[in-house]
């Protein structure tokens, strides 16, 4: 097995990290500090064609795949994390269920702005009282018959590019019914922004991911055409399952970035800074240390690799999707760990990156499936 980039591969990564370190990195500390969306990023990333990376050229999309996406998420996230999230929940999470799911009229109306950047999507799944219970959801979505139309009544949390001046539709998972079993039929549903009974509360505080947008939105006899139900009635749930596995292949990738970031600053400082008459780096527990980081993002990396190559295969690949994101999420948290470490009192000050690094790993062992959720996939998906 070949894990050796071909030369347009090697292309896209480097664009996008010329990109990272020449257009993000400048600005990006000030949108964190003030907690601001980066649309000037935003929409030069959308020039780029990332937002339509892995779609169909008929759809508005690069033509490319889902690897090309967690190349250029990994080389974002060496330099921000808020910039790299952003477009990975634009895409895995945003654009990517109208793509597998959606209508022919559903895509021609949707796709064009999404893929371009000139538009964003939320992911409507987690609730307030659910979490990692996504069979909970307490959401409903009622079909009024003498309408034709859904009427939407409950909440969910921590949704990303949901509220921002370019958000132009969440799709919400919610109950429509019961099954035959007696389970709740889960469904997903349209719900352009704007729309009447729809509300997007304030930002979250958060302690990372700071200028990346992220809302709790309320659903109040919020009413859409029947003709927004997104693929099958019922389906919902077997739907979010397949985007969440594809999303972990684009976390996993985020997280080495990360964990990569951690590893590109800690060598920069290492040489610069001064103890005892030397430059740190020439200490061995330095250098130990920044081994040990290379050596975990190195497999991390490959982790994701793996899982990207058996899903663009065909081939099952949940299992690996889990590991990757459990592992590369880890090694994000410790990378960070130890970024700081070498920076001394340098690293809690928010002007160097690592700082920013430490605050935005955590959320990694959290979002798109905690990793108490992962080690459940793997165990199970063994028999167990």
């Amino acid at each position: 097995m070949d894990f050796r980039l071909s030369e347009e591969q090697e292309a896209l990564r480097e664009s996008v990290r010329e990109f990272a370190r020449e257009v993000v990195a400048p600005v990006i500390g000030e949108h964190y500090e003030k907690h601001t969306f980066p649309y000037e990023i935003i929409r030069q990333m959308g020039k780029m064609g990332l937002f339509g990376l892995p779609f169909a050229e008929e759809h508005g999309g690069m033509g490319g795949d889902y690897f090309a996406l967690c190349l250029a998420l990994e080389e974002l996230a060496r330099v921000d994390s808020s910039v790299a999230i952003t477009l990975e929940a634009a895409v895995s999470l945003g654009a990517m269920p109208i793509y597998r799911f959606g209508t022919d009229e559903q895509k021609a109306q949707w796709l064009p702005k999404l893929l371009s950047g000139e538009a964003l999507a939320g992911f409507g799944l987690t609730e307030p009282g659910t979490g990692s219970d996504a069979g909970g959801t307490q959401t409903r979505a009622v079909l009024d018959e003498s309408t034709n139309e859904w009427v939407i009544n409950g909440s969910k949390a921590f949704i990303t590019n949901s509220g921002t001046d370019i958000t132009a539709l969440v799709t919400v998972t919610a109950v429509t019914g019961t099954r035959p079993d007696g389970a709740k039929e889960l469904s997903t549903i349209i719900v352009p922004s704007g729309t009447p009974g729809f509300t997007v509360a304030p930002g979250y505080s958060k302690v990372g991911w700071t200028a990346s947008d992220t809302h709790e939105l309320t659903f109040d006899d919020c009413r859409v055409p029947a003709a927004n139900l997104l693929g099958e009635r019922g389906r919902g749930f077997a739907q979010f399952l397949r985007i969440l596995d594809e999303g972990r292949i684009a976390i996993a990738a985020l997280a080495v970035g990360l964990a990569q970031g951690c590893v590109d600053e800690s060598i920069k400082y290492a040489k610069e800074r001064q103890a005892f008459g030397q430059p740190i780096g020439n200490y061995q527990a330095i250098q130990f240390k920044i081994a040990d980081m290379e050596l975990k993002a190195h497999t991390a990396r490959l982790a994701y690799y793996d899982a990207a190559a058996r899903m663009l295969a065909g081939e099952p690949f949940k299992r690996q999707a889990a590991i990757a994101k459990l592992h590369a999420s880890t090694i994000a948290v410790d990378n960070a760990r130890e970024a700081t470490q070498i920076h001394g009192g340098y690293g809690f000050m928010n002007e160097y990156p690592v700082a920013r690094f430490w605050r935005d790993s955590k959320i990694l062992e959290i979002g798109e499936g905690t990793s108490e959720v992962q080690r459940l996939i793997i165990a199970r998906d063994l028999g167990m």
